[in-house]
Protein backbone atom coordinates (compact mmCIF):
# COMPACT_ATOMS: atom_id res chain seq x y z
CA UNK A 1 0.00 0.00 0.00
CA UNK A 2 1.24 3.48 -0.89
CA UNK A 3 0.07 6.81 0.54
CA UNK A 4 -2.03 7.42 -2.61
CA UNK A 5 -3.72 4.00 -2.54
CA UNK A 6 -6.78 3.84 -0.27
CA UNK A 7 -7.30 0.56 1.61
CA UNK A 8 -9.87 -1.81 0.17
CA UNK A 9 -10.66 -4.03 3.15
CA UNK A 10 -10.28 -3.10 6.81
CA UNK A 11 -10.63 -5.38 9.80
CA UNK A 12 -11.81 -3.31 12.78
CA UNK A 13 -10.78 -4.80 16.13
CA UNK A 14 -12.66 -3.12 18.98
CA UNK A 15 -12.32 -3.58 22.73
CA UNK A 16 -15.77 -2.73 24.19
CA UNK A 17 -14.33 -2.40 27.71
CA UNK A 18 -11.99 0.45 26.71
CA UNK A 19 -12.72 3.76 28.39
CA UNK A 20 -14.54 5.69 25.64
CA UNK A 21 -15.94 3.02 23.30
CA UNK A 22 -19.67 2.93 22.71
CA UNK A 23 -22.01 1.97 19.86
CA UNK A 24 -22.02 5.53 18.54
CA UNK A 25 -18.23 5.48 18.09
CA UNK A 26 -18.28 2.18 16.24
CA UNK A 27 -21.29 3.19 14.12
CA UNK A 28 -19.48 6.38 13.11
CA UNK A 29 -16.32 4.47 12.26
CA UNK A 30 -18.16 1.93 10.10
CA UNK A 31 -20.08 4.75 8.40
CA UNK A 32 -16.76 6.39 7.46
CA UNK A 33 -15.64 3.12 5.88
CA UNK A 34 -18.89 2.88 3.93
CA UNK A 35 -18.60 6.45 2.63
CA UNK A 36 -15.16 5.69 1.20
CA UNK A 37 -16.22 2.30 -0.22
CA UNK A 38 -13.89 0.48 2.16
CA UNK A 39 -15.15 -2.95 3.09
CA UNK A 40 -15.13 -3.27 6.89
CA UNK A 41 -15.20 -6.40 9.03
CA UNK A 42 -15.90 -5.69 12.73
CA UNK A 43 -14.48 -7.96 15.43
CA UNK A 44 -15.44 -7.24 19.04
CA UNK A 45 -13.15 -8.58 21.72
CA UNK A 46 -14.51 -10.15 24.91
CA UNK A 47 -11.40 -11.14 26.86
CA UNK A 48 -7.65 -10.64 27.08
CA UNK A 49 -5.98 -12.18 24.04
CA UNK A 50 -8.91 -11.74 21.67
CA UNK A 51 -7.40 -8.70 19.94
CA UNK A 52 -4.16 -10.58 19.27
CA UNK A 53 -6.09 -13.56 17.88
CA UNK A 54 -8.19 -11.28 15.67
CA UNK A 55 -5.09 -9.56 14.27
CA UNK A 56 -3.47 -12.93 13.57
CA UNK A 57 -6.59 -14.02 11.70
CA UNK A 58 -6.62 -10.82 9.65
CA UNK A 59 -2.94 -11.17 8.71
CA UNK A 60 -3.42 -14.85 7.86
CA UNK A 61 -6.22 -14.08 5.39
CA UNK A 62 -9.14 -15.56 7.35
CA UNK A 63 -11.32 -12.66 6.16
CA UNK A 64 -9.92 -12.64 2.64
CA UNK A 65 -7.35 -10.07 1.50
CA UNK A 66 -6.94 -7.37 4.18
CA UNK A 67 -4.76 -4.28 3.78
CA UNK A 68 -5.73 -2.37 6.94
CA UNK A 69 -6.28 -3.29 10.58
CA UNK A 70 -8.01 -0.68 12.75
CA UNK A 71 -7.28 -1.05 16.48
CA UNK A 72 -10.05 0.60 18.52
CA UNK A 73 -9.17 0.84 22.21
CA UNK A 74 -6.38 1.88 24.51
CA UNK A 75 -2.67 1.23 24.44
CA UNK A 76 -3.20 -2.31 25.77
CA UNK A 77 -5.48 -3.17 22.86
CA UNK A 78 -2.95 -1.72 20.42
CA UNK A 79 -0.24 -3.87 22.00
CA UNK A 80 -2.30 -7.03 21.49
CA UNK A 81 -3.03 -6.16 17.86
CA UNK A 82 0.66 -5.57 17.19
CA UNK A 83 1.51 -8.94 18.73
CA UNK A 84 -0.93 -10.59 16.35
CA UNK A 85 0.23 -8.74 13.25
CA UNK A 86 3.91 -9.43 13.89
CA UNK A 87 3.55 -13.09 14.86
CA UNK A 88 1.74 -14.12 11.68
CA UNK A 89 3.29 -14.31 8.19
CA UNK A 90 1.23 -12.23 5.73
CA UNK A 91 -1.38 -14.07 3.67
CA UNK A 92 -0.31 -14.84 0.11
CA UNK A 93 2.58 -12.89 -1.34
CA UNK A 94 1.57 -9.39 -0.21
CA UNK A 95 2.69 -7.36 2.78
CA UNK A 96 1.13 -7.68 6.21
CA UNK A 97 -1.81 -5.30 6.79
CA UNK A 98 -0.91 -1.81 7.93
CA UNK A 99 -2.17 -0.60 11.29
CA UNK A 100 -4.19 2.50 12.16
CA UNK A 101 -5.16 3.41 15.72
CA UNK A 102 -8.51 4.81 16.86
CA UNK A 103 -7.94 6.02 20.45
CA UNK A 104 -10.48 4.92 23.06
CA UNK A 105 -8.45 4.19 26.19
CA UNK A 106 -6.87 5.96 29.15
CA UNK A 107 -3.57 7.35 27.88
CA UNK A 108 -3.72 6.75 24.11
CA UNK A 109 0.01 7.47 23.81
CA UNK A 110 0.28 5.46 20.58
CA UNK A 111 -2.25 7.63 18.80
CA UNK A 112 -0.71 10.81 20.22
CA UNK A 113 2.80 10.04 18.95
CA UNK A 114 1.48 9.33 15.44
CA UNK A 115 -1.25 11.94 14.99
CA UNK A 116 -0.87 14.50 17.76
CA UNK A 117 -4.16 15.97 18.99
CA UNK A 118 -5.92 15.62 15.64
CA UNK A 119 -9.46 14.16 16.03
CA UNK A 120 -9.44 10.49 15.11
CA UNK A 121 -12.25 10.99 12.60
CA UNK A 122 -10.00 13.29 10.54
CA UNK A 123 -7.08 10.88 10.77
CA UNK A 124 -9.14 7.89 9.72
CA UNK A 125 -10.66 9.82 6.82
CA UNK A 126 -7.17 10.66 5.56
CA UNK A 127 -6.21 6.98 5.73
CA UNK A 128 -9.37 5.71 4.05
CA UNK A 129 -9.04 8.22 1.20
CA UNK A 130 -5.31 7.69 0.76
CA UNK A 131 -4.57 11.37 1.30
CA UNK A 132 -0.79 11.71 0.94
CA UNK A 133 -1.01 15.25 2.28
CA UNK A 134 -2.56 14.19 5.59
CA UNK A 135 -1.56 10.55 6.19
CA UNK A 136 1.22 8.12 5.32
CA UNK A 137 2.02 4.46 6.10
CA UNK A 138 5.57 3.92 7.33
CA UNK A 139 7.60 1.04 8.75
CA UNK A 140 8.30 1.66 12.43
CA UNK A 141 10.63 0.03 14.92
CA UNK A 142 9.44 -2.20 17.75
CA UNK A 143 11.25 -3.66 20.73
CA UNK A 144 11.23 -7.23 22.00
CA UNK A 145 11.47 -8.30 25.63
CA UNK A 146 13.96 -11.16 25.41
CA UNK A 147 12.79 -12.84 28.62
CA UNK A 148 9.18 -13.19 27.46
CA UNK A 149 9.22 -12.65 23.70
CA UNK A 150 6.67 -9.84 24.00
CA UNK A 151 6.72 -7.02 21.45
CA UNK A 152 6.79 -3.41 22.63
CA UNK A 153 5.37 -0.52 20.60
CA UNK A 154 5.21 2.55 22.87
CA UNK A 155 7.76 1.67 25.45
CA UNK A 156 8.54 -0.22 28.62
CA UNK A 157 9.20 1.20 32.05
CA UNK A 158 10.26 0.11 35.50
CA UNK A 159 9.56 1.90 38.74
CA UNK A 160 7.10 4.69 39.34
CA UNK A 161 5.48 4.77 35.89
CA UNK A 162 4.73 1.06 36.17
CA UNK A 163 3.49 1.45 39.74
CA UNK A 164 1.09 4.18 38.61
CA UNK A 165 -0.79 1.55 36.60
CA UNK A 166 -1.40 -0.39 39.81
CA UNK A 167 -2.65 2.75 41.54
CA UNK A 168 -4.91 3.64 38.58
CA UNK A 169 -7.05 0.55 39.14
CA UNK A 170 -8.65 2.16 42.20
CA UNK A 171 -9.18 5.66 40.77
CA UNK A 172 -12.77 6.36 39.61
CA UNK A 173 -11.81 8.59 36.68
CA UNK A 174 -11.34 7.98 32.97
CA UNK A 175 -8.98 9.02 30.21
CA UNK A 176 -5.80 10.98 30.84
CA UNK A 177 -7.14 12.42 34.10
CA UNK A 178 -7.13 8.93 35.58
CA UNK A 179 -3.48 8.31 34.77
CA UNK A 180 -2.42 11.80 35.85
CA UNK A 181 -4.01 11.26 39.26
CA UNK A 182 -2.47 7.79 39.56
CA UNK A 183 0.99 9.02 38.55
CA UNK A 184 0.89 11.81 41.14
CA UNK A 185 -0.33 9.47 43.91
CA UNK A 186 2.24 6.80 43.08
CA UNK A 187 5.08 9.32 42.86
CA UNK A 188 4.20 10.83 46.24
CA UNK A 189 4.64 7.46 47.96
CA UNK A 190 7.29 5.78 45.80
CA UNK A 191 10.60 4.50 47.18
CA UNK A 192 13.49 4.18 44.67
CA UNK A 193 14.72 0.65 44.08
CA UNK A 194 18.34 -0.57 43.66
CA UNK A 195 18.76 -0.85 39.91
CA UNK A 196 21.13 -0.96 36.96
CA UNK A 197 20.60 -0.01 33.32
CA UNK A 198 22.99 -1.20 30.61
CA UNK A 199 23.06 0.06 27.01
CA UNK A 200 24.82 -2.18 24.46
CA UNK A 201 26.99 -3.63 27.22
CA UNK A 202 27.91 -0.31 28.88
CA UNK A 203 26.44 0.62 32.26
CA UNK A 204 24.48 3.86 31.96
CA UNK A 205 23.35 3.97 35.60
CA UNK A 206 23.66 1.84 38.73
CA UNK A 207 22.16 2.76 42.08
CA UNK A 208 18.84 3.98 43.50
CA UNK A 209 16.35 4.24 40.64
CA UNK A 210 12.97 5.96 40.34
CA UNK A 211 12.29 4.79 36.78
CA UNK A 212 13.94 3.47 33.63
CA UNK A 213 11.88 4.05 30.49
CA UNK A 214 12.80 2.40 27.16
CA UNK A 215 11.20 3.10 23.76
CA UNK A 216 9.76 3.81 21.37
CA UNK A 217 7.27 6.52 21.85
CA UNK A 218 8.04 9.91 23.35
CA UNK A 219 4.87 9.96 25.47
CA UNK A 220 3.68 7.85 28.38
CA UNK A 221 0.22 8.14 29.85
CA UNK A 222 -0.75 10.31 26.90
CA UNK A 223 0.84 13.43 28.41
CA UNK A 224 4.35 12.83 29.78
CA UNK A 225 7.28 13.23 27.36
CA UNK A 226 9.69 10.86 29.06
CA UNK A 227 11.68 10.22 25.85
CA UNK A 228 11.59 13.58 24.06
CA UNK A 229 14.50 12.70 21.73
CA UNK A 230 13.07 9.37 20.60
CA UNK A 231 12.39 8.82 16.91
CA UNK A 232 10.18 6.08 15.57
CA UNK A 233 12.24 4.61 12.74
CA UNK A 234 15.95 5.13 13.50
CA UNK A 235 16.70 1.48 14.34
CA UNK A 236 17.60 2.35 17.95
CA UNK A 237 15.97 2.31 21.36
CA UNK A 238 16.12 5.33 23.66
CA UNK A 239 16.28 5.03 27.44
CA UNK A 240 15.77 7.61 30.18
CA UNK A 241 16.69 6.87 33.78
CA UNK A 242 15.66 8.98 36.77
CA UNK A 243 17.94 8.18 39.67
CA UNK A 244 17.35 8.35 43.41
CA UNK A 245 18.70 11.87 43.80
CA UNK A 246 15.45 13.10 42.22
CA UNK A 247 12.43 13.13 44.54
CA UNK A 248 9.84 10.80 42.97
CA UNK A 249 7.12 13.36 43.67
CA UNK A 250 8.81 15.74 41.21
CA UNK A 251 8.82 13.28 38.30
CA UNK A 252 5.31 13.91 36.87
CA UNK A 253 5.93 17.64 36.48
CA UNK A 254 9.55 17.19 35.34
CA UNK A 255 8.53 14.89 32.49
CA UNK A 256 5.30 16.57 31.42
CA UNK A 257 6.93 18.70 28.70
CA UNK A 258 10.21 16.82 28.22
CA UNK A 259 12.24 19.47 30.03
CA UNK A 260 13.92 17.01 32.41
CA UNK A 261 16.87 16.22 30.14
CA UNK A 262 19.96 18.03 31.34
CA UNK A 263 18.76 18.10 34.95
CA UNK A 264 20.82 16.45 37.71
CA UNK A 265 19.85 12.83 38.27
CA UNK A 266 18.64 12.24 34.70
CA UNK A 267 20.50 9.76 32.48
CA UNK A 268 19.76 9.31 28.78
CA UNK A 269 21.09 6.71 26.36
CA UNK A 270 20.48 5.11 23.00
CA UNK A 271 21.30 1.67 21.64
CA UNK A 272 20.13 -1.62 20.18
CA UNK A 273 19.99 -3.66 23.40
CA UNK A 274 19.01 -2.23 26.77
CA UNK A 275 18.92 -4.19 30.04
CA UNK A 276 16.92 -2.95 33.04
CA UNK A 277 17.62 -4.76 36.33
CA UNK A 278 16.64 -4.78 39.98
CA UNK A 279 19.62 -5.79 42.11
CA UNK A 280 18.22 -6.73 45.53
CA UNK A 281 16.54 -9.96 44.46
CA UNK A 282 13.02 -8.50 44.60
CA UNK A 283 10.76 -8.52 41.50
CA UNK A 284 11.05 -5.61 39.10
CA UNK A 285 7.92 -3.44 38.92
CA UNK A 286 7.65 -3.33 35.13
CA UNK A 287 5.16 -2.48 32.40
CA UNK A 288 5.12 -2.23 28.65
CA UNK A 289 2.58 -0.54 26.40
CA UNK A 290 0.50 0.46 29.40
CA UNK A 291 0.08 -3.06 30.77
CA UNK A 292 1.49 -3.87 34.22
CA UNK A 293 3.42 -7.14 34.07
CA UNK A 294 3.28 -9.95 36.67
CA UNK A 295 6.00 -9.64 39.35
CA UNK A 296 8.13 -12.45 37.95
CA UNK A 297 11.11 -10.63 36.40
CA UNK A 298 14.21 -9.22 38.06
CA UNK A 299 15.60 -8.02 34.75
CA UNK A 300 14.15 -7.05 31.39
CA UNK A 301 16.24 -7.11 28.20
CA UNK A 302 14.85 -5.01 25.36
CA UNK A 303 16.15 -5.53 21.83
CA UNK A 304 15.26 -3.35 18.85
CA UNK A 305 13.33 -4.79 15.90
CA UNK A 306 13.94 -2.30 13.08
CA UNK A 307 11.13 -1.52 10.61
CA UNK A 308 9.00 -4.30 12.09
CA UNK A 309 5.49 -2.94 11.45
CA UNK A 310 3.80 -0.58 9.00
CA UNK A 311 1.67 2.01 10.80
CA UNK A 312 -0.35 4.96 9.50
CA UNK A 313 0.33 8.43 10.91
CA UNK A 314 0.53 12.04 9.85
CA UNK A 315 3.34 12.75 7.36
CA UNK A 316 4.86 15.28 9.76
CA UNK A 317 5.20 12.79 12.65
CA UNK A 318 8.71 13.04 14.06
CA UNK A 319 10.92 10.52 12.30
CA UNK A 320 14.66 10.21 11.85
CA UNK A 321 16.31 11.84 8.88
CA UNK A 322 19.78 11.43 7.49
CA UNK A 323 22.24 13.51 9.49
CA UNK A 324 19.67 14.63 12.05
CA UNK A 325 21.71 13.20 14.93
CA UNK A 326 25.23 14.38 14.59
CA UNK A 327 27.56 12.12 16.53
CA UNK A 328 24.90 9.59 17.50
CA UNK A 329 25.97 6.34 15.90
CA UNK A 330 24.56 2.86 16.51
CA UNK A 331 26.60 2.41 19.70
CA UNK A 332 26.40 5.96 20.98
CA UNK A 333 25.38 6.48 24.58
CA UNK A 334 24.81 9.88 26.05
CA UNK A 335 24.06 11.14 29.53
CA UNK A 336 22.24 14.27 30.46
Amino acid sequence: MTPSTPPRHAVVIANPTAGTIDDALLDGLLAQCARTSTRATLVRTTRVGDAEAAARAAAAGHHGPVDLVVAVGGDGTVHEVIEGLTRTPPHGTGDAPALVIVPAGTGNSGYLMLWGERPWQESLHAVLTGSAEHAAPRPLDLARVAETGAKVFLGACSGVIADALRVARSIPLSGRARYACAFADSAAAFTPYPGRVTVDGTVLHEGPTVLANVGGGRFRGGQYQVLPRSELDDGLLDVCVVDGTVAPSRVPELTRHGDHLGSPGIWYGRGRRIVVERLDGEPLCFEHDGELQPPTLRRATLEVLPAALTVWGRPTARLSTSGSRAGAGPDATETA
